[in-house]
């Protein structure tokens, strides 16, 4: 991987019910997870920056919920919420996704964190039912808002 690859979210397409993404972040592994999850850091980096993200619920343990609002500036908001499968610190989580905006549309969602020393490779692999649900995602503008969440993400955690 490159250093520009490196500095950059990586979308596949390994099947036709999967999106796979990479990141490698310049940080250690123990900063990377705090980041995904602690409810205080989430709003700093997760969604588009044109919106600003609240924690509504955040337990993060196996069976916990979780829930996030994203606001646009017209007061517009979106819902997304999911629980935890498995929560495996500081390496793994496993949980639901759903935009409430599509209830009943549900992804498996696993993040992977890998220990580079000193730099972490975040893999999220997102398991959809079927192939139109994958499609509709990526046209979505799903690959655009992670990119963005990620280059907010390497911001943080530089700072």
């Amino acid at each position: 991987m490159t250093k520009q690859q490196q500095d950059t979210t990586v979308l596949t397409t390994p099947s036709d019910r999967e999106i796979v993404s990479e990141r490698v972040f310049d940080a250690p592994r123990d900063r990377v997870w705090a980041a995904y999850t602690d409810p205080e850091l989430i709003p700093q980096w997760w969604g588009p920056r044109r919106l600003t993200t609240t924690v509504d619920r955040m337990d993060v343990r196996r069976g916990g919920a979780w829930r996030f609002v994203s606001r646009d500036a017209n007061g517009e908001e979106q819902g997304f919420r999911g629980t935890y499968r498995e929560v495996s610190p500081p390496e793994r989580i496993v949980q639901t996704f759903e935009w409430e905006g599509m209830p009943g549309h549900v992804i498996v969602e696993t993040l992977t964190l890998e220990d580079l020393g000193g730099r972490t490779k975040v893999t999220g692999v997102s398991l959809f039912h079927t192939a139109e649900e994958r499609d509709g995602m990526l046209a979505s503008g799903m690959e655009e808002g992670l990119t963005e969440s990620h280059d907010r993400l390497a911001e943080l955690l530089a700072s």
